[in-house]
């Protein structure tokens, strides 16, 4: 059997059950690192452990949120659509396909128009 470091990564990173509940959590809305804290039921320092991580492999991108008041913080956000594993020929394959927010999916069309 065959894989890719970055596959190894992510199916190692996936397999730990806060990932996927942070995972879960934040592809509803985003979400601060206190109230992902409070949704899985672990120490504040856990939770940034998993997020720094998570967006190093793209699973979650870090926003602003803005408060009424004028105050801000960050929150996480599923940046995941979905994961395709692909096993063929002795190699298992990950990957991993990014949401697009209107922005980029305006830009990409764009693009293909020019292309054409």
């Amino acid at each position: 059997m065959s894989t890719d470091d970055h596959a190894d990564d992510l199916l190692e990173l996936l397999g730990q059950e806060r990932v996927r509940q942070i995972l879960a959590a934040t592809s509803r809305d985003p979400k601060s690192a206190k109230e992902l804290a409070e949704a899985c039921d672990v120490a504040l320092s856990t939770i940034y452990r998993r997020v720094e991580t998570m967006i190093e492999s793209d699973l979650l991108v870090e926003r602003t949120r803005i408060e009424s008041d004028g105050s801000h913080h960050s929150v996480y956000e599923a940046n995941v659509d979905h994961l395709d594993v692909d096993i063929d020929d002795g190699t298992i394959d990950v990957s991993v396909h990014v949401r697009e927010d209107a922005a980029q999916r305006f830009s990409r069309i764009w693009s293909d128009i020019r292309e054409s």
